[in-house]
Order: C-alpha cells, then structure tokens, then sequence
C-alpha cells in the first residue's frame, strides 16, 4: 500500500463531512442528516448508497455502488436517475442554502460523472438528455471556474451540456449554433473588457440568420443592465440558475423577453433587480 493509500484508508469521511457552524446551524450534522437532503435522498438500495457517495464527493464509493448495483441487474437508467441525479440534487440544495462550497459542487460533480460513465457503459450508449445546451467562456478570457459550474449543474439535471472550453472566439461559438442548434446558450466572462464578447456574438448570430431562445450570460464583471442593451441575452445570477432556465424553455416555450421580466418565479428565489 503506498503512503497516500494509507493516509486515504485513515480518513473519517463521517468527521470530515460533518458541518461545525454550531452558533448559526445549531449542532453539528452531517450532510446526509439534513432535513431538506432526506426528503431528496432515496430510501431504497442501491440507490441510497450512491446518492450518499455523490452527496459526499467520494468517487471511488460512487463507482463501487454503482458498478455493484449494475452486477445485480439493476436497470443503468434506474441507477442514473434515482441514484447519482438524486445524489446532485441533494448537492444543489445544499450549495443553494450556502452549506457546500466550489470544492464540495467539483468533488461531487466528479463523482457523479464517473458513475455516469459506468452506467452508460453498461447502458451500451450515452443516456437520454433533456436537450442541448452550448456552454462558452468568451473570447480572450481565461477564466473558467463560473462555466464548469454551469456545465457540471446542467449535466446534473439531464441536459447535453456542450463545453465549448474558454477563450472561444466568437466565430466558434456562432459555428456551435450551427451545428447543435441549442435549446439555449451560456456565456461567462470575468472582465469587462472580455464580456464585450456577448453582443459581438449576438450580432454574428443575427448577421448568420441564427437565433437561440435564450443566451444565459454572467460572472465576474457582468452586469444586468449591459447583459440586457442586447436581444437574446439574460443576465445570469448563479451557475445553478442554468438548468432552470433551460427547464422553463423546454417545457414552458419561454422566451428570452419572457425570462427576464419572470427570472425570480422561474429560479424560484428573489432575486434583486439589480446585483
């Protein structure tokens, strides 16, 4: 066994997980025994122990219950649906009421993909998506913390999220309309200077004859009032918005026009007119 094995195999993920904040949340818990996570989690096997390894970031026990519950004939579309997205929507809503950070969503967002691909694998094909998304960080920005977050939460909640990577010039990302015709596009950019990327593509878009329901634009610099000088924009509050966004296009035929002035209904929380 070598040293880091060791020092893994000493690890008390029950100690680590636990939440310590005892003045604001009361006594310490772990995230599993959160009220609003046990209503999320399943209660049955194997799908329980799999939402519970996503839930706690731990890859290598997500894998291990999904590959033993694939080797019991369990359906890969059951384990994919009522283990590890159950397991991501604990996530969300534990990151929503501010109890997980960046590095819980990644840890979690990781485990979950892993055990998608031995789920697929079994499958024989990719699974079923709600829909397509193209996802960018804009030309000559580096910055790309905010769009793997919004790609992680949109894979999360079943779409066919297209990473476009960052620093994508404008002409790609008219290309990736093109050639996927997304149900809505996200754009993020840390700087002002780069979030001028946004129009520019809109312009390309329109020049091209393209139109997408909804481009989703945020991060960093961004403000609303600039992300709506433009059509086809929305000013993006928080990465988790996304999936939701893309929900109310999908199933509600909602138009960019219609998300800006219902962005609070459709996300389900206030959100300020101006950030």
């Amino acid at each position: 066994m070598s040293y880091k094995e060791e020092l893994e195999s000493k690890i008390d993920q029950d100690f680590v997980a636990v939440r310590y904040n005892v003045e604001l949340e009361g006594p310490a818990i772990t995230p599993e025994n959160d009220p609003d996570v046990q209503a999320i989690l399943p209660k049955d096997e194997p799908y329980r122990s799999i939402a519970r390894a996503v839930l706690r970031g731990d890859t290598e026990e997500a894998v291990s219950k999904v590959k033993e519950g694939l080797s019991s004939d369990v359906s890969p579309m059951d384990i994919i649906n009522n283990g590890l997205m159950k397991g991501m929507d604990a996530v969300n809503e534990l990151y929503t009421k501010g109890f997980y950070f960046l590095p819980d969503l990644m840890l979690s967002g990781d485990s979950m993909m892993e055990g998608l691909k031995e789920s697929e694998e079994a499958l024989g094909h990719k699974s079923e998506t709600k829909g397509t998304v193209v996802s960018f960080v804009a030309e000559g920005d580096p910055h790309d913390i905010g769009k793997n977050l919004v790609v992680m939460f949109l894979r999360a909640n079943g779409y066919n999220a297209i990473d476009l990577g960052r620093d994508v010039p404008n002409e790609e990302v008219v290309n990736a309309v093109k050639e996927y015709k997304p149900l809505f596009m996200t754009g993020t950019a840390l700087m002002t200077t780069t979030m001028t990327a946004f129009p520019k593509v809109v312009e390309e878009l329109e020049k091209n004859g393209l139109e997408v329901p909804a481009i989703g634009c945020g991060g960093g610099s961004v403000r609303k009032d600039f992300v709506e000088s433009f059509p086809m924009s929305v000013y993006g509050v928080e990465a988790y918005h996304a999936p939701k966004l893309a929900d109310s296009i999908l199933k509600d035929k909602k138009t960019w026009k219609e998300i800006r002035k219902e962005y609070s209904d459709i996300v389900g929380e206030f959100v300020p007119e101006y950030d």
